[in-house]
């Protein structure tokens, strides 16, 4: 935030991103996790999007409020630290008592306390790494972002099939009938949340604020009804490549989340030929989901660090509309594949399209937005991630027996053409408007 900001080294960008790398591990133990967690509790298929309008919800609020808050935060712990720290912490209980949960009401409120959680860390943490870093390493900076993401989600997926791989009985569950497995990969994600940020915090602090910036900041109008006008004014003035983002974000993230809440389901059907959440069959979908997953996610920490040069030379739009058109076309063929070697198959693209979709619309943002206003911007940007998913939510229910037959697999194959349509919106990001 200083005139000049210092150039970072790699090392210096990765353990400024290694709280990311926490906050990711959480959310990849809620995508691969809470839609068996419901199932184990007595949930129904076609209520399972409206049991996920916790993280919506939340971020909807939440987000814009604490960007908005941060970006006029003035402490000596720093600008955005005191939020993603308290966040982390928040998150590290929530990751704890999620597994004991005894009924299905109590497991919903939970994640709707976790989701605030990792809301109030997530874009305060966004707009630190845009503060930090001169434009010409946002590229960077964001990409890197994307690859802690995919490895924290690999190991997230991956963690109840390792336990078990390590001597753990796959088949132990608990009087809730949530698997041993499981427990124990929330309470591995509950260490991680916090004590990644707790680093990034010691290794890389903000930069301090110019005595132009602080006074600038001092002058706004201060108050909960001040944050809330500042946030309707961002609306006002929020810039024309932020606005033709909307397009993309609508299709590509509806699409995202019917692929989350429906994989195991569909996995157990076309795998196993199960739909009973207490059989087996289920049992073991959901661990081959945590396989599958964390292939894709490691694909996606491989392929963001490749995407660096690429973003760069041939513009982070192109590169995205591409990888989402392979994710698109492998969901699209995933419920027809039954040997489980294949499926990892179109999981390369899914891969892909997860490391773009976790840096390159930032790329976009961060290149469009004022210095002053990265926070409450950034949160913003979130309501083009939630207003898709509480839309999913609210709709799929009404559709999923009528037009879809009640069938999980098909709830992935539109996935798949809606991430196929979502990659057209992004062609059109490369044409100025």
């Amino acid at each position: 935030m200083s005139l000049k900001k210092p150039f970072l080294t790699l090392w210096q960008l990765l353990s400024m991103n290694l709280g990311f790398f926490g906050i990711q591990y959480s959310f990849g133990l809620q995508q691969a996790n809470m839609s068996p967690i419901y199932k184990f509790l007595g949930a129904d298929e076609a209520s399972l999007p409206l049991l996920w309008l916790a993280g919506p919800v939340t971020g909807l609020i939440v987000q814009p409020v604490i960007g908005a808050m941060s970006d006029r935060t003035d402490s000596r712990w720093g600008r955005r630290t005191p939020y993603f720290l308290i966040g982390a912490l928040l998150c590290s209980l929530g990751l704890l008592a999620m597994p004991f949960s005894p009924t299905l009401w109590f497991a919903a409120g939970l994640l709707w306390i976790l989701d605030a959680a990792n809301n109030v860390t997530m874009e305060p943490y966004r707009a630190y790494v845009s503060d930090r870093l001169e434009r010409a390493q946002h590229s960077a900076g964001f990409l890197i972002q994307s690859a802690f993401t995919g490895l924290a989600q690999t190991l997230a997926y991956l963690t109840p099939s390792l336990l078990v791989w390590w001597g753990l009985d796959r088949d132990a569950v608990g009087s809730n009938g949530i698997p041993q497995a499981t427990l124990i990969a929330f309470m591995i994600g509950a260490v991680m949340s916090i004590a990644t940020v707790w680093w990034s915090v010691k290794s890389t602090p903000e930069l301090p604020l110019t005595p132009a910036e602080r006074a600038e900041m001092r002058a706004r109008p201060s108050g909960f009804m001040a944050t809330l006008r500042e946030i309707a004014e961002a609306v006002k003035d929020m810039p024309p490549t932020m606005r033709r983002l909307w397009w993309m974000k609508l299709f590509q993230w509806y699409g995202m989340l019917c692929y989350w809440i429906y994989i195991v389901p569909a996995l157990a059907k076309s795998m196993f030929d199960a739909s009973d959440a207490a059989s087996a069959g289920f049992r073991e979908a959901g661990l081959l989901n945590g396989q599958i997953g964390g292939f894709y996610n490691f694909v996606a920490f491989v392929s963001a660090f490749a995407m660096i040069p690429f973003s760069r030379r041939f513009g982070p739009a192109r590169v995205h509309a591409l990888c989402l058109t392979l994710a698109g076309i492998g969901m699209w063929c995933l419920p027809g594949i039954h040997d489980k070697a294949w499926l990892f198959v179109p999981m390369l693209g899914v891969g892909l399209a997860w490391a773009s979709i976790m840096g390159n619309p930032y790329i976009l943002l961060a290149d469009s937005i004022p210095a002053a206003r990265v926070g409450v911007y950034m949160g913003l940007f979130n309501t083009f991630i939630v207003l898709p998913m509480i839309l999913q939510m609210l709709t799929l229910p009404l559709y999923y027996q009528s037009l879809l037959g009640g069938d999980p697999r098909k709830v992935v194959q539109l996935a798949g053409v809606l991430l196929v349509i979502a990659a057209g919106f992004a062609l059109r990001l490369h044409r100025k408007p």
